[in-house]
């Protein structure tokens, strides 16, 4: 499903549960052997997604231990996400000369609760929001902001190493379009084409439940 928002040059892998074949490597059961089960279990079906698209990529499925504030760290020739909620994980990887960002965020589609969209969003993106529950009321629009600010930030941390909070990106979506763009509100220090890259943009989708996110930004050629 998610493959419906990549780009060409982004591989994925997705499940709607944890399958059995779902193992960790040693190190990997390591990081999570205090964790409660529902945790070991998305996070082994996690990285069995993410290993199955390493050999969509044609490299080994090697193990893929967390780093800092527990982003993946993939092997030096590779970029990507992993996503996981209620029922449903996936992965999406790119090799580097393909694309600079991959981040990916999956959400139940439904309201959230209350309070958290004024926790999570800027006054503009509210009134966007308040807009579309209006022209289309069919959709969880406080959710999808929340699912397009996760995906911004898997995005953005892995290659700045720098840590932004819901308040540091500014949304807008195409409704129709079914895409959306996050303008970073606090100095890039990654350099596109000699300009500081501060604008990211993406596709969304609701299909089966679920509120799906996707940015990929290719490399510069």
């Amino acid at each position: 499903m998610i493959e419906r928002i990549l780009p060409p040059g982004v591989v994925s892998s997705e499940a709607f549960g944890d399958p059995p074949q779902a193992l960790l490597h040693r190190e990997e059961a390591f990081v999570v052997r205090n964790s409660v089960e529902k945790r070991r279990r998305e996070f082994a079906t996690g990285r069995w997604c993410a290993r199955r698209a390493l050999v969509q990529l044609g490299l080994p499925p090697v193990p893929l231990l967390p780093g800092e504030l527990g982003a993946p760290r993939w092997p030096d020739s590779v970029v990507g996400s992993i996503t996981h909620c209620a029922g449903y994980r996936a992965a999406a990887l790119a090799r580097g000369t393909e694309m600079s960002m991959v981040g990916i965020d999956a959400e139940p589609h439904h309201a959230l609760p209350e309070g958290i969209l004024e926790a999570i969003s800027l006054p503009e993106e509210r009134v966007w929001v308040r807009k579309l529950r209006t022209a289309v009321p069919g959709t969880h629009w406080d959710r999808l902001l929340f699912s397009l600010k996760e995906a911004v930030y898997k995005a953005w941390y892995p290659v700045t190493a720098l840590r932004i909070g819901f308040e540091d990106a500014r949304i807008t979506v195409d409704a129709a379009a079914s895409t959306f763009s996050a303008r970073i509100l606090v100095p890039s220090p990654v350099q596109r084409r000699g300009r500081p890259m501060d604008t990211l943009s993406g596709r969304w989708l609701i299909s089966g439940g679920l509120v799906l996110a996707a940015i990929a930004v290719p490399a510069e050629s």
